[in-house]
């Protein structure tokens, strides 16, 4: 059987991959406006910042999961996997029918991570 730490690590993965697709396909389909947000809202360095950070926590989470012991990263896992449902709901829905299914497709990588981090036992 696969480490739970590796399988955890692989959904983050997939869950990072699934919104940089996103992104590319949203830069291709031209569904924004460079340098600025849905409504016409002028990005400034700060809003940047925080998409970077917010773009940060699944590497951050393939990362701790790795590294940090059980079962801290048990339960860091559920509180996080749980916010970014929260915050990926919070955006819906999306202009474009591939977001839309894309971030389907990611809240099935979050419910995966929230089974199998509820599940380990060590």
């Amino acid at each position: 059987m696969v480490d739970t730490r590796i399988i955890i690590s692989g959904l983050w993965i997939a869950t990072m991959l699934t919104y940089l697709l996103g992104d590319v396909l949203r830069v291709f389909a031209g569904d924004f406006e460079a340098g600025k947000f849905p409504g016409g809202v002028q990005a400034t360095q700060g809003l940047w910042l925080l998409i970077a950070v917010i773009m940060l926590v699944p590497i951050l989470m393939i990362v701790l999961t790795l590294l940090l012991p059980y079962p801290a990263i048990r339960w860091v896992n559920i509180v996080v996997v749980i916010l970014v449902v929260i915050f990926n709901i919070a955006g819906l829905p999306y202009k474009g029918a591939y977001d839309n299914f894309l971030i389907g497709v990611s809240f099935v990588f979050n419910a995966l991570v929230l089974w199998y981090a509820w599940k380990w036992v060590v």
